[in-house]
């Protein structure tokens, strides 16, 4: 690309007229040379984009959607080794130390239907030694020890429950037949658990689950009651194993917030649990 034509001059003098014109021109047409010299455009940079009118900051902004009809984040899978843990796994629970521990009922369970996903999201097997529990991160890490017998093993959580108020782990088929759970069906079990993806005491996504309900009529008053005094939670009521349920996840799956509805909560069927959904 080359500028506006000059005459050639063997010498520069002051040309009047042309400067009168140069002026008129585009500033990046304007760099031509005396002599025998062939005029050439610069290559100028972009200019950045220019900055947003100061009146502009000040202007208020338009309210933000409403949120509370949004349907709730999924939560990803979490997925767990065939067979539930590694030889990995294992070489780590003999070199490390559990970071807690926990006393309680076990008992063990099966799913009530082929192909029914457990809570992380894979298809649930009776066959690999993993576990339900309410509050501790998915896919962490546990040693289950029966008190009563000694025997002992280690498992995954991939599930969520129990859903009874005095038991903490609900175990696979095979989990339960590791720790000598599976002919007493409810027994006085440890957990040591040895490694959490998650933070176990902050964070993390969580609801409340009630029930069971006897029928879905009831399920369903519950339902709308929640609605009414959570307007931006979600809820839900779904069928279980011969039962009824009800769930509300608060805006943001917040856990202050599903703690303090849990303590709330008095239904007149089944109980009131706090779940943790990561």
């Amino acid at each position: 690309m080359t500028g506006p034509v000059h005459r050639r001059r063997r010498r520069c003098s002051p040309n009047w007229a042309g400067l009168a014109l140069a002026f008129m021109v585009p500033a990046t047409l304007l760099l031509s040379g005396c002599g025998h010299r062939n005029t050439t455009v610069a290559q100028l940079p972009a200019p950045e984009a220019a900055p947003a009118p100061i009146a502009s900051l000040s202007a208020p902004r338009a309210n933000p959607p409403a949120t509370q009809n949004l349907p709730p984040a999924r939560i990803p899978i979490t997925p767990a080794p065939p067979g539930g843990i590694s030889a990995e796994d294992i070489e780590f629970v003999r070199t490390h130390r559990p970071i807690l521990s926990e006393e309680g009922l076990a008992t063990w369970y099966t799913a009530p239907y082929k192909g029914r996903k457990s809570a992380n999201g894979q298809v649930f097997d009776d066959r690999a030694l993993t576990a339900a529990h309410r509050t501790l991160p998915m896919g962490s890490l546990v040693v289950v020890t029966n008190l009563k017998t000694g025997q002992s093993s280690a498992m995954r959580i991939t599930d969520r429950g129990p859903f009874a108020e005095d038991r903490i782990i609900d175990l696979t088929i095979a989990s339960a037949k590791a720790t000598g759970v599976y002919r007493a069906g409810l027994v006085q079990v440890r957990i040591d658990v040895y490694r959490a993806p998650k933070p176990i005491e902050t964070g993390g996504r969580w609801c409340v689950q009630i029930g069971a309900f006897r029928s879905e009529r009831a399920a369903e008053k519950l339902k709308s009651q929640l609605l009414r005094k959570y307007p931006a939670s979600n809820v839900i009521e779904f069928p279980g194993d011969e039962s009824y349920w009800v769930r509300i996840r608060p805006q943001g799956d917040n856990r202050e917030m599903a703690e303090s509805i849990a303590r709330k909560l008095r239904p007149s069927e089944g109980e009131a649990f706090l779940t943790r959904l990561d």
